[in-house]
């Protein structure tokens, strides 16, 4: 197969994101062109990290914000090697809120705002969070792309019968990196125990929500290939699981994609 222009869409759920990462080595490895990423979330997180080339310098921050900044930069989208689109929700306004312009580091906090886990991010005055609430995989901002293939990464993909963890391995230097930065994300305020129960409610109530949203929008604009992570496969906040859910995104991709692309 020939080498492709891809127009890759990373979608939102948490640590199950991670797998993005597999999916972006994979087509590397492979000699295909990411030129084009729509990214929601935690793949605004990813896809931004590799658009502006920030990709093995992530390394532990105190708080999300200085984290972004520090590492993965206040670099213009709109001057990005790679064009890029993070999607985040305007809850006043009840739409989804685009960027493709302006600085990365502010578009990439509003897209990760995930409600009962971060604050909403004020921009101009307007409150954005997490734009899984409208669209958990973005590919309408990829349709004009002059590519030649749409891969979309969907984080909420029919539940597996069984799931059991991996054997932990030795951390290499890049991914004990990896999963520092990752760790900074997470909210500075800890969460009182009682209060897990909550937040695990209300993140599967977010889960299922994300869910029926996906299926509905990918049902009007379908990828050309879609690559699709199980729902349970990982829970929102297991980034621990990081070795494990970026080894299965790459070996998810060469079941789906080899000798097809």
């Amino acid at each position: 197969m020939s080498n492709k222009a891809i127009s890759l869409v990373l979608g939102s759920g948490g640590a199950r994101g991670l797998a993005h990462v597999g999916v972006i080595r994979w087509l590397e490895e492979h000699g295909h062109e990411i030129r084009s990423i729509s990214g929601c979330s935690i793949g605004s997180l990813i896809g931004g990290a590799y658009a502006t080339g920030k990709w093995n310098s992530l390394v532990k921050g105190d708080k999300m914000m200085a984290a972004i900044q520090s590492k993965i930069g206040t670099d213009l989208i709109e001057d990005l090697p790679i064009k890029f689109t993070a999607v985040a929700a305007d809850i006043a306004a009840e739409k989804e809120h685009w960027f493709q312009s302006g600085p990365i580091d502010q578009a990439i906090r509003a897209s990760v705002s995930l409600p009962l886990f971060f604050t909403p991010y004020n921009v101009g005055g307007v409150q954005l969070i997490d734009g899984g609430i409208l669209n958990p995989t973005p590919i309408e901002p990829t349709l004009g792309d002059d590519t030649d293939l749409t891969i979309a990464v969907d984080l909420g993909g029919p539940i597996m019968k069984e799931v059991a963890p991996e054997p932990e391995e030795k951390r290499s230097p890049w991914q004990q990196k990896m999963d520092d930065f990752l760790d900074s994300m997470k909210s500075s305020e800890s969460k009182p125990k009682d209060q897990w129960d909550m937040f695990y409610i209300a993140d599967q109530s977010f889960n299922t929500m994300q869910n029926a949203i996906a299926r509905i929008r990918m049902a009007d604009n379908p990828p050309d290939h879609l690559i699709s992570i199980p729902r349970n496969k990982c829970g929102t906040l297991e980034f621990d699981r990081s070795a494990e859910m970026i080894e299965y995104g790459y070996q998810l991709t060469e079941k789906q994609l080899s000798g097809k692309i």
